[in-house]
């Protein structure tokens, strides 16, 4: 698949076969997506791999809520995206270099999000990334260190579902020449 399919094809999926995912494709998935850029190549993005079905059920029930729950049981993996803190934005002194500060940090995090739910649709895999959820219960639940901070949870597994594309902007709407 080359680049600009992989991109207009990938959809969030919420819905998977309860097939396991092999750690040799994860780490696969997780090599791609290393080489997405970050604040002076910090590099700060971490995965946290969730596949006990225990650990899977106690994050469902009780730290997020009812419509990303759904997601979270049936799904036979769940990836917490974390990034270590005080890197991005910050000068070697303490200072940030710009006046978006600290929010340097989700924007890279971000980026490695959407490189790994690309990788993960060019292997065959679906991916949905979830914002909502207890970040002070998951990160005690997954025993998240202290200078690392959860950025987003993706579920991950084979698609149960064939998703219908969504209806898109067209670029008049997106862009605006000055």
């Amino acid at each position: 698949m080359n680049t600009k399919e992989c991109i207009v094809t990938r959809r969030s999926i919420r819905r998977f076969k309860p097939e396991r995912v092999e750690h040799s494709l994860l780490e696969s998935i997780i090599s791609a997506a290393s080489y997405s850029p970050s604040w002076k190549n910090s590099q700060i993005t971490r995965y946290i791999a969730v596949e006990d079905p225990s650990v899977l059920d106690t994050i469902a029930t009780h730290f997020t809520p009812e419509f990303n729950s759904r997601i979270v049981k049936q799904a036979p993996l769940l990836v917490a995206v974390t990034f270590v803190k005080g890197i991005c934005g910050f000068e070697r002194d303490g200072s940030f270099t710009t006046a978006k500060e600290d929010r340097w940090q989700m924007f890279d995090a971000g980026i490695a999000c959407q490189t790994f739910c690309l990788a993960a649709h060019d292997a065959g895999l679906g991916t949905v990334i979830m914002g909502i959820w207890d970040e002070q219960g998951i990160s005690m639940l997954l025993d998240i260190p202290q200078d690392e901070e959860l950025a987003a949870l993706i579920a991950v597994g084979r698609p149960a579902i064939e998703p219908a594309a969504p209806g898109r902007k067209s670029v008049k709407e997106l862009l605006t020449y000055r």
